[in-house]
């Protein structure tokens, strides 16, 4: 029992490490986690430091023979609160992604999490058990205690393993570098063939100027339903967003959606358009104070508007008729509320500044053309200071969406940091990273 004992307390050494490196090695991420479990942003940076330091000193802890049972408290204790965040936020609904190895495996959090960390735990729990009822044995001293064949054959298995471990690195990092090679082959195919003869993607959702489908659903509080021409009542256009309670983007979308709500709910009706219960529903919108949460039974009203996903977004002319295309995520919803507001709410306000039912003639759908003015926005950069669009007019920009939790964006980080410090200097856009 005692070598089974050293086994676990190797591997569970080994699995801190690697979590405790590799959250060190993408701090960004790691905060951006930790915010994500609902943490406050002031805690990030600290926790963000304290986290993987804490996975590495029970990493330490456990190789001692003298520190093994601190080690095995050490591992109890982090894992029982991995379990204890896990399960709060699967209760209220919300499921970040849970960076647990970095950027080796990062997917949204879920029960089988909670059921690999409680297996942990309770190896960690016999270690310690073990290690109460006999001295527990250091690594020296058990391939001391070895013959020489079982030296070999340990020997044999630990560098198989070493193997697998440096193909698996090896395998990640060429899937990755094969994105960038692709990254490179389209940028080649543009210079040579020209932007004409790249096939446009046709825009997804209804086409822009049809009517908008029907519809009558109930509001989260059951208390009454809501039909398309209720949201059309007071004359302004309307951002339908189609969410659902297990999608991680939307949770973390919510708080936009509330603000957005409160900054131009004069200029845009929002209407949150989910599936799924109430129970799991209200979990999920929690304190957001968000006036028409509806609940579609399966997908049919997402469906009718051709929205495939979630989160997505459309936008509702005051007639009554489609006025964008759907779009996909959360940039792209950013960037459609922009364009909403900017754009289609400005077309639709009658000359006295005030939407109603008599305000004024209907609006035209609003297409953005090459040559029309870029929909205005306000938007914190990293360091929190206001970046207006209007500051960079007078200069040739590129404009950019980027999502740090897409693989893709993240191939693309190396050749974008290139091209800001060898940017041309003959005339070369400047790069904005929205």
């Amino acid at each position: 029992m005692e070598i089974v004992s050293l086994i676990i307390r190797l591997l569970i050494a080994v699995m801190f490490v690697v979590a405790g490196v590799n959250k060190f090695a993408d701090l960004q991420a790691t905060r951006q986690s930790i915010r994500g479990f609902g943490l406050p942003d002031w805690t990030a940076p600290s926790f963000a430091i304290l986290l993987p330091f804490s996975e590495l000193s029970v990493a330490l802890l456990l190789v001692p023979a003298s520190t093994v049972l601190w080690g095995a408290i050490g591992a109890i204790a982090l894992l029982l609160i991995f379990i204890v965040a896990i399960g709060i936020n699967l209760i209220l609904g919300r499921r970040p992604d849970c960076n647990c190895f970095g950027q080796l495996h990062s997917k949204p959090i879920g029960w089988p999490m909670i059921v690999r960390n409680g297996i942990l735990a309770s190896a960690a729990g016999l270690v310690f058990w073990e290690g109460r009822k006999t001295p527990s044995q250091s690594v020296m001293g058990w391939v001391a205690s070895l013959s020489n064949g079982q030296r070999f054959e340990a020997l044999f298995g630990t560098a198989a393993f070493v193997v697998i471990a440096l193909e698996g690195w090896l395998i990640f990092h060429l899937l990755r570098q094969n994105g960038r090679l692709l990254l490179r082959m389209d940028a080649l195919e543009m210079k040579v063939g020209g932007v004409a003869a790249l096939p446009a993607l046709p825009p997804s959702g209804l086409a822009i100027g049809s009517p908008a489908p029907a519809f009558e659903l109930p509001l989260l509080s059951g208390n009454s339903t809501v039909t398309l021409e209720t949201l059309r009542a007071p004359g302004r256009p309307i951002a339908l967003i189609f969410s659902d309670p297990d999608c991680g983007p939307c949770s973390a979308l919510l708080p936009d959606i509330a603000r957005w709500q409160q900054q131009h709910g004069a200029e845009l009706t929002f209407a949150l358009i989910s599936r799924g219960s109430q129970k799991a529903n209200r979990a999920k919108i929690g304190d957001h104070q968000l006036k028409y949460v509806l609940l579609q039974k399966d997908r049919e009203v997402a469906e009718s508007y051709k929205a495939n996903g979630t989160p997505a977004a459309v936008l509702i002319g005051i007639d009554g008729k489609i006025a964008s295309a759907v779009s996909m995520g959360s940039m792209a919803i950013a960037g459609l509320v922009a364009t909403g507001v900017g754009t289609l709410a400005a077309a639709a306000r009658p000359a006295n500044g005030k939407f109603g039912k008599n305000a004024g003639p209907s609006n035209t759908p609003i297409e953005l053309k090459v040559g029309d003015a870029a929909p205005p926005f306000k938007l914190p950069d990293l360091s929190g200071k206001l970046l207006d669009l209007s500051a960079l007019k007078g200069q040739e920009t590129l404009v950019l969406f980027w999502n740090p939790s897409c693989g893709f964006c993240s191939r693309m980080l190396p050749d974008l940091k290139r091209w800001e410090e060898h940017r041309p200097a003959d005339g070369a856009p400047h790069l904005l990273v929205v």
